[in-house]
């Protein structure tokens, strides 16, 4: 089974501290443990080399000059009889000759060298075999002859006592100390949780009230503020992140002005402009007449049809910004009405003259699922919307233009796709936007630019969506999916603009 590392804050430090702690109850056993092991060794081999020395040389005063093996094997047995609560067996030899005695095989020939070299030191080695850990002990023996007399070389007796002593009291001694040290640390790291939680509780407060005043933040309330206490980092976080919340809140009130300022002063120019263009717009249909009669002069007659075209397009755009405010208003309401699809769309085609067009394709159902052909809708809204959607794919796009239809009685989904090269994916998430241009070395076009801007809107006010993509073997499509309310349902409040009004 694979672990997963925790994933939340409060885990990751109980954890660490757990882990923290762990650690160094572990070190501090380990040395502990390794501290009082080698004092117990020590003071067993210590006490073991005085007392070996001290019976060793009680006894060999006793012995010959040149002792025999016989003296030796005697000495030896003296020795093992005087080894009291150590246990020891010893063995001996002279001038580097064979151990004589009861231990013999576990005397390693390092020992022995060792020993061998000149002076009175002793050695000892531990060594672990079957029967447990023993401490092997070689100790030259020095004497004087109770006569004064010394052997013929003058040389010192060359006698070496080696003793082999078992480790098992030792041993229990240790394994008690270390199952001492783990019955210490175990409830040490039980008890660690404690601290942790608190620690964790500490650190984790300040990270929880930054978090919920992030969120209220980011739902508006930009007057969010925390108190700080304390001079360490997090109340410096708390800090910086009351210094940020106030930029957020002056920039956004700057910038909410700023915005009104520029919806009141488009409504007012838009509003403005309308009257002046009333008087041209009427001035100049007259002017068509005459230019398309032949009364006026060929020059004449060309300058006044471009005046009177440029007129309506100025027209059509100051009626766009118009229906824009009133979009930034929260002015425009829906008037939903039950209506026949087919009808709908059909009416919008013969409109715009494309009716007959061999450029337009529909696709219509014959009857809705609910029966009938009939939605609720806000039909002019929704003229609107196929209107520049199909102009859109006309003059963007590539002929032929599919118009489909479908409906459940949730929901109408409308797809308006064209057989041109598509969409950019640059500029997929930006065709909605005002005024935007995909191609900005294009200075005009023969719409106003707020086209889609408009029928997303007129979407937004039916709680639908407007989505734009590309098809597979190319064009795009646009998909205007409305929700279809109960029957005889009261229309719902149109969802306000994202950035209103300044009340000032």
């Amino acid at each position: 089974m694979k672990l997963t590392p925790p994933r939340g804050l409060r885990p990751r430090l109980i954890v660490a501290f757990l882990l923290v702690a762990a650690v160094s109850a572990l070190v501090t056993a380990t040395l502990t443990f390794r501290q009082a092991r080698q004092s117990i060794l020590d003071r067993t081999q210590h006490s073991a080399v005085r007392d070996l020395r001290l019976q060793a040389s009680s006894l060999a005063p006793n012995l010959p000059v040149a002792p025999t093996d016989d003296d030796l094997r005697a000495f030896a047995r003296q020795l093992d009889r005087t080894t009291g609560s150590r246990d020891w067996r010893t063995a001996v030899s002279r001038d580097g000759g064979p151990l004589i005695g009861a231990t013999t095989a576990h005397v390693s020939g390092d020992l022995r060298d060792a020993v061998g070299k000149k002076g009175e030191a002793a050695f000892y080695e531990r060594v672990d075999h079957g029967a447990g850990p023993r401490l092997v002990i070689g100790m030259p023996v020095g004497y004087t002859d109770p006569r004064g007399r010394q052997d013929a070389s003058g040389k010192p007796s060359g006698i070496v006592v080696y003793a082999n002593l078992p480790l098992d009291r030792e041993r229990t001694d240790i394994s008690a100390l270390i199952s001492a040290a783990w019955a210490g640390a175990i409830p040490a790291l039980a008890f660690a949780v404690v601290p942790a939680l608190f620690a964790a509780r500490r650190v984790l407060r300040p990270v929880r009230r930054l978090r919920t005043a992030a969120e209220k933040i980011t739902e508006g309330a930009l007057d969010t503020r925390l108190d700080t206490a304390g001079k360490d980092e997090l109340a410096a976080l708390t800090g910086t992140f009351n210094t940020m919340a106030t930029a957020l809140e002056r920039n956004d009130t700057k910038l909410r002005r700023m915005e009104a300022n520029s919806r009141r002063f488009a409504a007012d120019v838009t509003h403005e402009l309308r009257t002046p263009l009333a008087a041209m717009n009427a001035v100049t249909d007259a002017l068509d007449e005459d230019a398309r009669s032949g009364k006026l002069p060929a020059d004449t007659a060309d300058a006044v049809l471009l005046i009177s075209d440029e007129t309506r397009k100025l027209t059509t755009m100051v009626e766009d910004l118009m229906e824009m405010s009133r979009f930034d208003a929260g002015a425009a309401v829906l008037h939903l009405d039950d209506v026949d699809l087919s009808t709908l769309i059909r009416k919008t085609l013969q409109l715009r003259g494309w009716h007959d067009s061999p450029q337009i394709v529909t696709e219509l159902p014959a009857v809705l699922p609910a029966g009938g052909t009939h939605i609720r809708v806000d039909a002019r809204r929704v003229d609107v919307v196929l209107a520049n959607l199909i102009g859109n794919a006309l003059r963007h796009g590539a002929a032929p233009v599919t118009v489909r239809a479908s409906a459940t009685p949730d929901s109408l989904v409308i797809d308006i796709a064209d057989s041109g090269p598509g969409i950019p994916e640059e500029v997929l998430t930006h065709v909605f936007e005002r005024f935007y241009k995909a191609d900005t070395a294009r200075t005009r076009s023969e719409g106003s630019g707020l086209g889609l801007s408009i029928a997303a809107e007129n979407v937004r006010l039916h709680h639908g969506t407007l989505t734009a993509a590309n098809l597979p073997g190319g064009g795009a499509v646009f998909t205007v999916t409305l929700p279809q309310p109960p029957p005889h349902s009261p229309p719902q409040p149109p969802p306000q603009p994202a950035s209103p009004e300044d009340p000032s």
